[in-house]
């Protein structure tokens, strides 16, 4: 599956969950290919596999059955399935993930929140500046403050550039501006498609939001668990 212009490359994947008796196919044979700079938003009402596939994609959680390549690797597939050690890294190499939630911890400053991920892993070329990432995001002058004290559209521009310092190829973020209100939503809008289009990161995007979702340059529907 090596392709130097392909970031991900996913072939029928499917995800079956079970429950006692029961079986509840949350993706079914889902394959598409990613390009390195592409701005995907996967759309589509709740429950439809949208998250699940981020997930899959992100090396977050194992496909039932298919196969995914991230970055010319093969993650899963026939004879390949890598194990947590060899996820892990992938996921280091590649990913950068934003979450509805923040997910900030609520007695560091914001600038210890972005640096977190220094404490498992940096990698070589990982930002050292962290005023300047900041101010790129509009919120130097909320460095020291702590979660509390932040809106909600501060909160997530700090999970941003959490996700940003180490430098990631691929930026996963799921339902980005959902607790966030329209003009909020906007304005993280905006900062995305800045770092798709000036910086060249590749953006897959899970969204309720039609107006966040029209930012990006592709937009794939899914419906019971099928694009």
């Amino acid at each position: 599956m090596n392709d130097t212009g392909i970031a991900i490359i996913a072939e029928h994947i499917s995800k079956i969950y079970r429950r006692g008796s029961d079986k509840i196919t949350a993706l079914d044979g889902v394959s598409l290919r990613i390009r390195r700079g592409d701005f995907v938003a996967f759309v589509g009402p709740s429950g439809s596999g949208k998250t699940t596939l981020l997930n899959i994609l992100g090396c977050l959680d194992n496909p039932t059955d298919g196969a995914l390549s991230v970055g010319g690797t093969d993650v899963f597939g026939e004879g390949t399935r890598l194990g947590e050690k060899e996820l892990t890294k992938i996921r280091r190499q590649h990913f950068g993930y934003i979450f509805q939630n923040f997910y900030l911890l609520p007695t560091l400053t914001v600038r210890e929140n972005v640096t977190v991920p220094f404490s498992f892993y940096r990698k070589d070329n990982a930002v050292t500046d962290i005023p300047a990432l900041l101010a790129s995001l509009g919120i130097e002058r909320r460095m020291n403050h702590l979660p509390g004290q932040l809106s909600g559209g501060e909160m997530q521009r700090v999970a941003i550039a959490r996700a940003l310092v180490n430098r990631p190829e691929i930026l996963l973020a799921d339902e980005p501006t959902g607790n966030l209100d329209s003009k909020r939503s906007r304005d993280i809008g905006e900062v995305l498609g800045s770092l798709n289009r000036d910086q060249g990161i590749t953006i897959i995007m899970v969204t309720h939001n039609p107006e966040l979702a029209a930012l990006a340059g592709r937009q794939i529907d899914l419906r019971d668990g099928r694009i």
